[in-house]
């Protein structure tokens, strides 16, 4: 018997079963409806937490969520077609029964359906991946535009832009024959590593981590792995990189919540089976012709893993990597994370060189690790009250609680004087 407190269990509900709640009334309801799917199943979550307290939690919470809002679905529908709005619509099904309301029957995975569905060749490209997000993560418009690196706004109106389009295709809810496979996978994939990393390092909020995150975006892409259709050495590279880098959720907090850097974790809590399958995925990966950035970046996190401790990081594979990836994929992200091991291999002074080039990106005007990188350099040159400006600036950019709270730390240190820690 669950013990939490109802509005635990249904915060943990949300986060871990917003996106198969909404995956598996799509597939009842249709890909036209997804504005309703989403807002019922929202309203049933609210209802849930105004009826567990008195009533008592139910014996299978997510089969309850998923039976009020389908018959919310089903009553709205009704309404519309009593209205004379949705009369074109076939008349909806009478409303189920509890025990048989489960929110991921049916074949193969409905979330997997419901990503491909976002990512139809006739909607917008920009729409795809937040879509995705939005309706299979539950990400807010402030979470997508952060994973994105976008304006709000922007993301507003694409996320807008997109759902209309979507109803007016009268597309199926599937994953796509094969024929169409090459168009649609890219952002499916895409999708599946902004979850991954939303999962690994949280935009905001009080947690660094999001193990159901990073655990539901291993689970699809392991999916992918295994179907006949979708067995492709992108897809394995992208699930080699999330099993290697994913290994290190165990060590990046301490008992208090509090970020443990690359160099301050205890390696012995790395998840051994999941290195192990990370490189298996990544042997398998390497059977295509075509390299991708996917390729690349499980490169850099097998380096990673492979390295008994920190001092043994081989940077100097890790810079020629980053090398070949901005080859591939030439973003202020990827040059940034090169920044980093460039400082590791040729000191500071050229990491806050390789820095000053991305003053001009758009995209990393609000993103806290540009500062925060900056500052850390400075402070390793002794140049501490440079480093105390973008400590400062860093902390006035949205950042998790124990971001946050390290920041703070290390920037109380540099006021000391104290000499730099590994990072």
């Amino acid at each position: 018997m669950d013990v939490r407190a109802p509005h635990e269990l249904v915060e943990d509900l949300f986060r871990h079963r917003y996106g198969r709640l909404v995956a598996g009334l799509v597939r009842r309801l249709g890909p036209a409806r997804l504005d309703l799917a989403e807002d019922v199943v929202a309203e049933a979550f609210l209802r849930a937490l105004r009826a567990w307290p008195a009533e008592g939690v139910p014996e299978r919470p997510d089969a309850w969520v998923f039976r009020v809002a389908r018959n919310l679905a089903l009553d709205t529908l009704r309404r519309r077609v009593e209205l004379g709005g949705d009369a074109d619509m076939e008349q909806p099904a009478a409303p189920v029964d509890a025990g048989r309301a489960e929110p991921d029957d049916g074949p193969a995975d409905d979330t997997l359906r419901m990503m491909f569905t976002c990512c139809h060749p006739a909607l917008p490209p920009d729409t795809r991946v937040p879509l995705v997000l939005k309706t299979v993560c539950g990400f807010g418009t402030s979470e997508i535009a952060a994973a994105l690196l976008a304006r709000e706004a922007a993301i507003a109106q694409r996320l807008t832009r997109g759902k209309a389009r979507l109803q007016g295709l009268g597309a199926r809810f599937e994953v796509p024959p094969p024929r169409e496979l090459a168009e649609r996978l890219p952002p499916v994939l895409e999708a599946l590593y902004l979850m991954f990393n939303e999962g690994y390092r949280a935009h905001r909020g009080e947690d660094l981590v999001r193990p159901d995150l990073v655990e539901e975006a291993v689970r699809l892409a392991a999916l992918l792995a295994e179907d006949e259709h979708t067995t492709r050495p992108e897809v394995h590279a992208l699930l080699a990189l999330m099993l290697l880098s994913g290994a290190r959720l165990p060590a990046r907090v301490d008992a208090l919540g509090d970020v443990l850097t690359l160099a301050e974790q205890d390696r012995s809590r790395w998840d051994r089976r999941w290195i192990a399958h990370g490189f298996e995925h990544f042997r398998r990966s390497i059977a295509g012709e075509r390299l991708t950035p996917w390729h690349v970046e499980a490169r850099i996190a097998s380096l990673h893993a492979v390295a008994p401790d920190y001092a043994s990081t081989d940077w100097r594979a890790i810079l020629a990597a980053y090398d070949q990836l901005v080859a591939l994929a030439d973003t202020p992200v990827v040059r940034l994370n090169r920044a980093v091991a460039l400082a590791k291999v040729a000191g500071p002074r050229a990491g806050l060189a390789e820095l000053a080039a991305l003053d001009g990106a758009a995209e990393l005007g609000r993103y806290g690790l540009v500062p925060a990188v900056a500052a850390h350099l400075h402070w390793q040159l002794g140049e501490h009250d440079a480093a105390l400006e973008r400590f400062q600036r860093a902390l006035t950019l949205t950042c998790t609680g124990p971001e946050a709270r390290l920041l703070t730390r290390r920037r109380d240190a540099c006021r000391e004087r104290v000499p730099a820690p590994a990072w």
